[in-house]
C-alpha cells in the first residue's frame, strides 16, 4: 500500500527534476568545486531491493529503497526522524570530496532541515550521542534556501548561523546537488552551484573524524527527503602538475546524464581546471579519452565514451574559448579499467575522462 501511495504521489518529479538534472554549463559559470581525485564510496542504492533499507546503511530510524516514475535509478527515502548512517570507511581523509543528489517532495512548504554531519564518533558506526561528540562540524539544507551551520570542536561549541541559498522547493523541482569540500581544516559546502559556506577552520586538523551521518527531525507525506548518488573522493585535485609532468590527468569531475553525452553543469569546475592549464600552456595539446564502466553492451559503450569525449571537447572550445586544434578525442569505452567492475566504487572510478598530453 505505501509503495503504490509513493508512486502516485511521486509523478510531480518527473518533469521539473529532470530539468534540473540537466541544467547547462553556464549556469555554473561561478561554480569552483572540483571532485578528489579517487573515488573511494560511491552508493546509487542500485543493488538493494526497492522496499528495503539498503545494506551498506545504519539508522536508529527507517527509510526504504524507491524508485520514482520518470527518474533512472533508486534513491533511499527517509520515512521517519532519525539518525542515517552510510558506512563508508574507519576514518576520512585530511583532504576529500563528497558529494550526492538530494530530492525534497514539491508539496515541502514547511519541514523539517537535512542535516549533514561530519563527526569523530566515539566508536565507528554507532552514531547514538553524535550532537554531544566533542569534535564534529553540521550544515543544513531546506527546500526554503535556508541553510545552518555550527561546529564542536574538543568539546565546546558554537552558536548556529544562518546563509540563504537557492531554494529546491516547489517551483525548481525539489532536487538540489549537494558539494562538499575539505582541504584539513577548511571546509565548502554547495548546493547547486552556489557556494552557501566557506569555513577556514571548520575542522580540527589533528582529529581523526570518521563518519558522515545524515539526521532529520521528522518525515511525513507533505515534507519527505529522498537522496542517491553518494560519492566519497579522496585526493586534491592537480591537473597542472599531472598533465605537465606526468603527461597524464583522469578525472572523475566530468559528470554527463545517463546513456547520454549531455554534460551535466556540476562538471563546471574540473572543466574550468583544465581550460585554465591550457590557457598558461598556450603550446600544449592532450587528447581527450572517455571511459565507461562495463554495464551494457560493450559496441554502445565504445560509441558513447567517443560522444562523450567530443562533448568535452566541444564545451572547452565553446565554453572557454580554447583552440580546437590544440585537442584530439577518442573513446575506449570499458576496455581499460582502472578498478574493478563488481563494485558500485569501482564502476564509478572506471567512468572517467583522461586528457593526455600530445
Amino acid at each position: 500500500m505505501r509503495r503504490a501511495v509513493f508512486a502516485a504521489a511521486c509523478l510531480w518529479i518527473a518533469g521539473t527534476a529532470q530539468a534540473q538534472e540537466s541544467t547547462g554549463i553556464k549556469a555554473y559559470s561561478k561554480f569552483d568545486f572540483v571532485p578528489g581525485a579517487t573515488i573511494i564510496a560511491y552508493d546509487d542504492v542500485a543493488p538493494d531491493a526497492v522496499g528495503d533499507f539498503p545494506a551498506g546503511w545504519n539508522t536508529t530510524a527507517s527509510g526504504e529503497v524507491v524508485t520514482i516514475e520518470g527518474k533512472p535509478g533508486q534513491r533511499l527515502m527517509f520515512t521517519k526522524g532519525g539518525i542515517f548512517l552510510p558506512e563508508l570507511r574507519a576514518t576520512l581523509p585530511d583532504n576529500f570530496t563528497l558529494e550526492f543528489d538530494l530530492l525534497a517532495s514539491t508539496t515541502f512548504t514547511t519541514g523539517t532541515d537535512f542535516s549533514v554531519n561530519i563527526v569523530a564518533l566515539p566508536k565507528i558506526n554507532v552514531p547514538a550521542g553524535w550532537q554531544g561528540a566533542d569534535d564534529r562540524f553540521t550544515f543544513t539544507a531546506n527546500p526554503s534556501g535556508v541553510s545552518r551551520s555550527d561546529k564542536r570542536q574538543a568539546g565546546t561549541g558554537e552558536a548556529a548561523v544562518e546563509a540563504q541559498a537557492e531554494p529546491f522547493g516547489a517551483q525548481s523541482g525539489g532536487l538540489v546537488h549537494v558539494s562538499v569540500w575539505r582541504q584539513k581544516e577548511r571546509l565548502r559546502v554547495y548546493l547547486d552551484q552556489q557556494k552557501v559556506w566557506d569555513v577556514p577552520k571548520a575542522m580540527v586538523a589533528t582529529v581523526k573524524y570518521n563518519s558522515i551521518l545524515f539526521y532529520v527531525y521528522d518525515a511525513a507525506p507533505d515534507y519527505m527527503y529522498y537522496l542517491t548518488n553518494l560519492r566519497l573522493a579522496v585526493g586534491a585535485p592537480d591537473a597542472r602538475n599531472k598533465l605537465l609532468t606526468e603527461g597524464k590527468w583522469v578525472t572523475h569531475g566530468i559528470l554527463f546524464d545517463v546513456n547520454s553525452d549531455q554534460i551535466k553543469g556540476t562538471s563546471y569546475g574540473t572543466l574550468k581546471e583544465i581550460a585554465s592549464v591550457m590557457k598558461e600552456n598556450p603550446a600544449l595539446k592532450v587528447k581527450i579519452i572517455g571511459y565507461t564502466d562495463s554495464d551494457g553492451d560493450a559496441a554502445a559503450n565504445l560509441e558513447l565514451s567517443k560522444k562523450r569525449a567530443a562533448a568535452v571537447k566541444n564545451a572547452l572550445v565553446t565554453e572557454f574559448g580554447i583552440d580546437a586544434a590544440r585537442m584530439e578525442t577518442d573513446g575506449r569505452g570499458a576496455s581499460q579499467p582502472v578498478d574493478k567492475n563488481d563494485t558500485a566504487a569501482g564502476k564509478a572510478n572506471n567512468r572517467r575522462v583522461e586528457f593526455v598530453k600530445m
